[in-house]
């Protein structure tokens, strides 16, 4: 049997868009974000996986933030959010994390925000 060998440079844009769309966009930036390839920085910065980022995952009963190791969020605030601050619409944060993510850069076209384990304290703090 023969091994058929292809490489993620063979394969359409198409295909790699809907594989993409299957993922997660935090994963998707996360580890696509910054790789030495034009092509797949141009899909992953589309649209369609930059507009609307979720910082939060359901568990449990209750709230994650996917952004508690500091390495991924050093990552997402030195590298990643400056890149693709002008496409962002919509941001859902968990509250330790929200404060070092809305100040990271400015968001002129962000219209949504949703937060999640915040206590009102923090929100005053947060906005004022």
């Amino acid at each position: 049997m023969e091994c058929l060998c292809v490489k993620l440079n063979d394969v359409p844009d198409e295909i790699l868009l809907i594989i993409f769309k299957k993922l997660n966009n935090f994963d998707l930036l996360y580890y696509f974000h910054g790789i030495k390839n034009k092509r797949l920085n141009n899909i992953i910065h589309d649209p369609i996986f930059t507009t609307s980022l979720n910082f939060v995952k359901w568990s449990s009963h209750k709230f994650l933030n996917k952004l508690s190791s500091n390495v991924i969020l050093n990552r997402f605030c030195l590298q990643i959010l400056p890149d693709i601050s002008m496409k962002i619409k919509w941001f859902y944060l968990e509250s330790s994390s929200a404060k070092n993510i809305l100040r990271t850069a400015n968001y002129p076209n962000l219209y949504g925000l949703g937060l999640y384990n915040i206590k009102e304290k923090t929100a005053r703090r947060l906005f004022n």
